[in-house]
This record gives structure tokens, sequence and C-alpha cells, in this order.
């Protein structure tokens, strides 16, 4: 069993950065790749990004490459979203999620994931 929680969430002008983190309890957390997703109200959820367990790959979703950086610190039990140059757009309540699989579909599939944050609310005004 692994349970995640987010921070870091927060009211941001457009064009500033917010950092959010997602802590796991649990001993396996570095067998796990770790997702980052978000929900605006009205849409479906949405993949952004995802890391491997060793730290050593990343997918991002086109809308979000080049402006959002994911990282993990494996021996915190942490995965860190750093967002930056954000957009109105990326208004949305963002979640972190974990899976035992990996690869660039498995990655931005949801249904991959086995456990979810409860999520962080990101605005971000024009």
């Amino acid at each position: 069993q692994v349970q995640l929680v987010e921070s870091g969430g927060g009211l941001v002008q457009a064009g500033g950065s917010l950092r959010l983190s997602c802590v796991a309890s649990g001993r396996t957390f570095n067998s796990y790749a770790m997702g980052w997703f978000r929900q605006a109200p009205g849409k479906e959820r949405e993949f952004v990004g995802a890391i491997k367990w060793s730290a050593d790959r990343t997918y991002y979703a086109d809308s979000v490459s080049g402006r959002f950086t994911i990282s993990r610190d494996n021996a915190k039990n942490t995965v860190y979203l750093q967002m930056n140059r954000l957009k109105p757009e990326d208004t949305a309540v963002y979640y972190c999620a974990a899976s035992p699989y990996w690869g660039r579909a498995a990655s931005m599939d949801r249904g991959q994931y086995n456990y979810w944050g409860q999520g962080t609310q990101v605005t971000v005004s024009s």
C-alpha cells in the first residue's frame, strides 16, 4: 500500500512558478514510476508527466514540455513537479500517482496507476 500526499499548490500570476511536492508512505517508493496528472473543471484528468523509478527517464505532455520538470528523491520518498512560465490554462487540480509500469504509453495512461493522492489546486491568474 502506498499513500500519496501532494502539497505546494496555490495562486500565481501568469509567467510565475510553483513547485509541487508529493510525499509517499511505504518502503517501496523506489519501485514505482511516479506520474503527475491534472484535472480542470469540466474536463477529464490528463497526463502531465512521469518519471521512472530510477529517475533517469521522464516523459511530458506536449503542453508542458520545456516548462515543467519532474524530479524525485527516493531517499525522501518524494517526487516534485517544478512548473515555470505558468499559463492560465495550467489552472487545475494536480494529482500525483504511482505505477508499477514504465513506458511511454503506460506512463500516459491513468489506468496504469494504482495509487493516487488527493490533489492540490493550482490557479494561474492572467
